[in-house]
């Protein structure tokens, strides 16, 4: 088996297993912006809580969540050609960890590692994705406050993991709000 049909099937086993999780309603929803090099990103995402605590100490434990999310790129410098654009659509599904005080509110750190499906290949400022699959993978720090509302700061990387050539990857700095129904 190849190395691009590997994790091709990997993702798909990822996603088809977590199936039943979204059968629920989701317990948070979210809205994120990102700029990158050439490129800016808008995403919304729905969240579904672990029930699963690790690491409880009396200040804060680890837990974690699943987000399932729809971006769109903004490349504006397609196939590097100043003021050309052009759009993808991402859709990713990351099992997020993070590190969160006990409470409902106060300061959390999170790391994830997730699976997107690209609309078509990304091809900008000299960066270039040779696959619709890519792994997106971050790490960012945040605030929950007392009303349910979240905001947050990540750096998030994109990459096929080295499955084919080229492979520039591609890098963003994010906000993130979300709010917990």
């Amino acid at each position: 088996m190849n190395k691009n049909l590997k994790f091709s099937v990997a993702g798909l086993i990822v996603m088809v297993t977590s199936l039943p999780l979204f059968a629920q309603s989701p317990d948070s929803a979210s809205l994120e912006y990102g700029i990158g090099k050439d490129t800016k990103l808008v995403r919304v995402g729905a969240q579904w809580q672990w029930e699963r605590q690790w690491l409880r100490s009396k200040n804060g434990h680890l837990g974690g969540y699943w987000d399932l999310s729809v971006a769109k790129w903004r490349q504006s410098r397609y196939q590097d050609q100043f003021g050309i654009s052009r759009d993808i659509t991402a859709v990713g599904l990351t099992p997020i960890f993070q590190y969160q005080a006990n409470g409902k509110t106060g300061m959390f750190g999170e790391a994830g590692i997730g699976v997107y499906r690209l609309s078509s290949l990304y091809d900008n400022s000299g960066h270039q994705l040779s696959t619709k699959f890519q792994f997106g993978d971050h790490l960012g720090v945040g605030y929950r406050f007392e009303n349910a509302w979240e905001a947050s700061v990540k750096l998030q990387h994109f990459s096929n993991g080295g499955i084919k050539h080229p492979n520039g990857g591609v890098n963003y700095l994010l906000v993130r709000v979300a709010k917990k129904f």
